[in-house]
């Protein structure tokens, strides 16, 4: 049964008993218009991707069978060795995107039709999930402003990921399979976003792990990715132990763990500061630390490269490691009351953005490069929500997943044709290393083209994307560094600093990419680099529309500052801030807890200047760092990665093994748990558990051995043994 529920309902207990407090009558017009505003289908929108997962599933275990069957017989298996592919290698190309495509145009209708002053959000219950004593938790989905912007962005860049995957994975024998997982992957991060509690986000928090596991050690026959898998699975394990202590304290605190009435209540509830709020976020933290790569539990981010390009693009861009971005953003409330809190959560986030950074400057695997560059992205995206612009952060996630997705399957673009060539030269080729490429712009010029403007994005130029979004996150780390009030504000000047710092790497970093791919010589060989092509146009088209997106996505929230700034220059351009004021009613909560608790932001940086100065000193500065990057970059000789030693120096070294976080964590817990689980195995389980298991099969043994001396069979000895018994029993009867 589905039913809907109103947020004012929910609340509504939460309510003083003396009367309606006095936001009560705008709170009711609210929840009219949600009233009037009914959500088309908003369950399928969910439930597509299963069904896709559902009929993709089918067709890989129809594969198996046949692969099994000519096992059997002692032959391979080829689906691809006639004229034309068998059902199973041919229906996915349409399921796969087709479930997303559908799910899409759902989400672009219940988007269109939202009233964009929605303050109630709508709640779909479809059933009772757990029900028992006081704990009731509903499978439910909640439809507002941040929910929306989210399913449009795991719909609409995961269909593009869905198209581009065809051309990309169309000649790989486990085809069924791996649609069959892409689309369980965003279901559960479907549930995930419109999950209507913290328990329903849990089972897509739990999903996203799990295809994870799934996609990233997907050639699973290799040793290197499977391990690859395991470590992504585990690490985020960790800090799924966060996640649930987190739950346990607010179902303490409110007996419920939906969103509604936790939010409404929170600032009742808690003290500001106080320790409960403050160790509830840190816990949440932690899960977010653990799905969003950011420091200490950074380091499985960077090896999820193991997977198909496709579901690189995927996780990096539109969904898992968003989660933890989204969690605490749909959290704002409970942030807003914990500022320390607050300060850890964006000291941790610009850390680990610097700390990516500096390790992108030094790999030269193409993948890994876009994966540190996905780590220190994120590091932004926390620094934001950390200094409390929420709307921000969740800004340069959707502008984040224009252009990195784009990136990502660019460069599958690029490691599909070096592939190709690689077949055709000596056979050794690493087809994603970028000392191994060069001069690619000749044989592939949309995919370069297209990458430049994803790297133009990330890099913060002006009019690109990653403009607008990024200098939001840096601005408003230095205004609220300046709040009349902030107990942090020199720490968070330190953060904006930093920020600033790993801005300009960024641009480095990425233009180094862009350099050593598609200029100067051509190092793939001869024989190789005629064999070198542009990507089909299934492959190319999802290219061109993300280079768009890439293009036009910041201007859905131009600043006011810059628009009036700058209204005569370009004043035909359509600017607004329509992003915030599209999440305000999520938002303006704990932006209002935010003023009460440390005052108004500053519009003025630590070192003076305003919004308009610095976004155009950081734009002029990422440009000349582009520029300077080319020329140094470009001017360097790089030789094929089998005649390159690597970096010599210590310093250069120590960065390009990424400030060996992997030999310290294998020295300081990977090796000592192994240790303790070898003596667990020798002591406890072979000598005391397997000890006693023996001991007790021995000594029954023992006990029959001594039994059966008395078992001669001559009946003379039984009768002799029974007239002794009967002698002593008397003899105990008489004189006892």
């Amino acid at each position: 049964m589905v039913t809907g529920v109103s947020a004012a309902s929910l609340a509504g207990s939460l309510a003083p008993a003396g009367g309606p407090v006095p936001a009560a009558a705008a709170a009711a017009g609210a929840s009219q218009a949600a009233a009037e505003w009914e959500p088309v289908l908003p369950g399928l929108i969910v439930l597509l991707p299963l069904l896709g997962f559902v009929l993709n599933s089918i067709l890989a275990l129809r594969s198996a069978r046949h692969s099994s069957a000519a096992l059997r017989e002692g032959r391979d298996w080829d689906p691809f060795a006639g004229s034309r592919p068998p059902a199973t290698h041919r229906l996915p190309t349409w399921i796969g995107p087709g479930v997303m495509g559908l799910a899409f145009a759902l989400a672009v209708l219940n988007f269109l039709g939202m009233p964009a002053d929605l303050h109630d959000p709508v709640v779909r219950s479809y059933w009772g999930w757990i029900v028992t004593g006081d704990l009731r938790i509903d499978a439910a989905i909640q439809l507002d402003q941040l929910s929306m912007i989210m399913t449009l962005v795991v719909t609409g860049v995961g269909f593009l990921i869905h198209v581009f995957s065809v051309g990309y994975m169309g000649r790989d024998p486990g085809y069924p399979r791996y649609f069959a997982y892409l689309n369980l992957f965003v279901f559960f991060m479907l549930v995930l976003v419109l999950g209507s509690g913290f328990a329903t986000m849990f089972v897509g928090w739990e999903g996203v792990g799990l295809c994870s596991y799934l996609l990233i050690g997907y050639w699973f026959s290799d040793r290197e990715k499977s391990d690859a898998g395991k470590k992504a699975f585990i690490v985020n394990r960790i800090g799924d132990v966060g996640f649930l202590l987190a739950m346990f304290l607010l179902f303490k605190g409110f007996g419920t763990l939906d969103f509604i009435p936790i939010f409404a209540g929170a600032e009742d509830h808690f003290a500001a500061g106080g320790a409960t709020i403050t160790a509830i976020t840190l816990l949440l933290m932690l899960g977010a630390a653990g799905k969003s790569a950011q420091l200490p539990l950074h380091i499985w981010l960077p090896d999820a490269m193991a997977g198909p390009t496709p579901v690189s693009a995927l996780i990096h861009a539109a969904t898992m490691v968003t989660a933890g971005v989204y969690m605490v953003a749909r959290s704002s409330v409970l942030y807003a009351l914990a500022p320390t809190s607050q300060a850890i959560v964006a000291g941790i986030g610009v850390l680990t953005a610097l700390l990516a950074a500096t390790i992108a400057l030094q790999q030269y695997d193409i993948k890994k490069v876009l994966a540190y560059s996905t780590v220190s992205q994120l590091g932004f995206m926390f620094l934001a929500v950390g200094v409390g612009a929420f709307t921000a952060g969740i800004f340069h996630l959707v502008t984040h997943a224009f252009f990195k997705a784009l990136l990502f399957l660019g460069a599958g673009a690029v490691i599909h044709a070096m592939h190709d060539a690689a077949h055709h030269g000596d056979g050794h080729l690493d087809e994603q290393d970028m000392r191994n490429m060069g001069g690619l712009r000749r044989y592939m010029p949309v995919t370069c083209v297209v990458m430049w403007i994803a790297t133009l994005a990330i890099a913060g130029i002006w009019p690109f994307a990653g403009f607008f979004s990024k200098d939001e996150i840096i601005w408003y780390t230095a205004a609220w560094a300046g709040a009349e009030s902030n107990p942090f504000g020199q720490l968070y000047a330190v953060y904006w600093g930093l920020a600033l710092l790993t801005a300009l790497l960024t641009a480095f970093y990425m233009t180094r990419l862009m350099v050593m791919t598609f200029h100067g010589a051509n190092r793939t060989g001869k024989a190789a680099s005629s064999h070198l092509h542009e990507a089909p146009n299934v492959m190319t088209v999802p290219l061109v529309v993300l280079a768009v997106l890439s293009v036009f996505g910041g201007w859905i929230n131009v600043p006011e500052a810059l628009g009036e700034s700058f209204a005569g220059l370009w004043g035909a351009l359509p600017m607004s801030e329509w992003l915030h004021h599209w999440l305000e009613p999520v938002t303006h909560t704990a932006a209002e807890i935010q003023v009460a608790e440390i005052g108004e932001a500053s519009y003025v940086a630590p070192v003076g200047g305003g919004e308009v100065v610095w976004a155009l000193i950081s734009t002029v500065a990422a440009a000349a760092i582009v520029a300077a990057a080319v020329m140094v970059v470009g001017r360097r000789k790089y030789v094929p990665a089998a005649e390159d030693p690597g970096p010599q120096s210590a310093l250069p070294r120590f960065v390009y093994n990424k400030w060996y976080f992997d030999e310290l964590y294998d020295a300081v817990v990977v090796r000592p748990v192994l240790g303790l689980s070898r003596w667990c195995w020798k002591v406890i389980d072979t000598v005391v558990i397997d000890g006693f298991v023996n001991f007790t099969g021995n000594f029954a043994r023992l006990a029959g051995w001594g039994t059966s001396l008395f078992q001669t069979g001559q009946v003379n000895m039984y009768a002799f043994v029974l007239t002794l018994g009967v002698l002593c029993v008397l003899g105990a009867a008489v004189f006892l």
